[in-house]
């Protein structure tokens, strides 16, 4: 079972428009309705591929009832811990040929609202993955994935890390059996900036002698590199094709390498499987759907 924590979830509401007026009423051309965040999206494409998946995280309030109820409808298991005030977050992107994105806070979590979820990790057991993704929220500890970490360090479960600066270099020492960082946060974590392939492997192996087990650099149009846990250097070239949507793109890459390993157990195959997520999800107006997936993956 491949368990996602995402602490701040939230409803993407999408408005289209055909132009923005900041001096009159603007009209919608139309609408839709997403669930988001970055583990909820983890389990989304896990769940296409076919494997078991539960996201775990916080809700709240009537927004929070529906996460669950579209959740439940896309057949994604969720075992959210409900806080007893505020809502899940709603954020607002306006399309207009640009994007305006407005991304709200997100409720107040307790201490014994953290204690909750930290206990429902109790329940994971030898081979279980757990998939931290996204920042921790300014309400909440910033050491909380450590804290979920130490909780389960020694019981033969595989950590799976997608966040950035501080917040990853704190859960090295946990040897996370995956990090995803892109190019870019890569560079910030070294204050360097990254020009070339050359530059990204180098910095890549200073995370993996600092305790990650894989490290997957995602490099949007230029593809993506693994460096294995046998220090064995894996370049991939990105997909041509047009892209229709950013959002979840690592989410899918996350997913597609996880279901990749489980699969086969092969990290040549996770990273082509990793690849062929991001492309189809980046291709499509929301998250790829497993008959886009599949169509990509036997091309490469």
């Amino acid at each position: 079972m491949v368990y996602t924590v995402t602490v701040n979830p939230a409803l993407d509401y999408v408005m289209n428009l055909g132009s923005l007026n900041t001096d009159d009423v603007n009209r919608t051309e139309s609408e839709e309705l997403y669930y988001g965040g970055k583990g909820i999206n983890v389990s989304a494409v896990l769940s296409r591929l076919g494997v078991p998946t539960t996201a775990l995280g916080f809700a709240a309030g009537f927004t929070g009832n529906k996460l669950k109820e579209m959740l439940d409808a896309d057949s994604i298991s969720n075992d959210f811990t409900m806080l007893e005030e505020g809502y899940t977050r709603i954020n607002v992107k306006i399309k207009y040929g640009r994007e305006l994105d407005i991304n709200a806070e997100g409720p107040e979590i307790s201490e014994k609202n953290t204690e909750t979820l930290l206990n429902k990790l109790d329940s994971l057991k030898e081979g279980d993955y757990l998939v931290l993704a996204g920042s921790v929220s300014a309400k909440l500890p910033d050491d909380l994935y450590g804290k979920m970490l130490s909780r389960l360090e020694g019981r033969g479960v595989r950590f799976v890390v997608d966040t950035t600066g501080k917040q990853l270099l704190n859960v090295l020492k946990y040897k996370p059996f995956l990090i995803k960082p892109n190019h870019h946060e890569l560079g910030e974590i070294f204050s360097k900036e990254l020009t070339s392939e050359e530059d990204i492997v180098k910095y890549a192996f200073k995370l993996k002698e600092m305790g990650a087990v894989n490290v997957l650099v995602s490099r949007g149009g230029d593809g993506a590199v693994l460096i294995d846990e046998f220090s064995e250097v894996h370049p991939a070239k990105a997909v041509k094709g047009k892209l229709v949507n950013s959002v979840g793109c690592g989410d899918s890459m996350v997913a597609g390498f996880i279901a990749g390993y489980i699969f086969k157990e092969d990290y040549g195959e996770a990273l082509k499987l990793s690849v062929a997520c991001s492309a189809a999800t980046a291709f499509s107006k929301e998250l790829a759907k497993a008959d886009e997936i599949k169509q990509i993956y036997k091309n490469l």
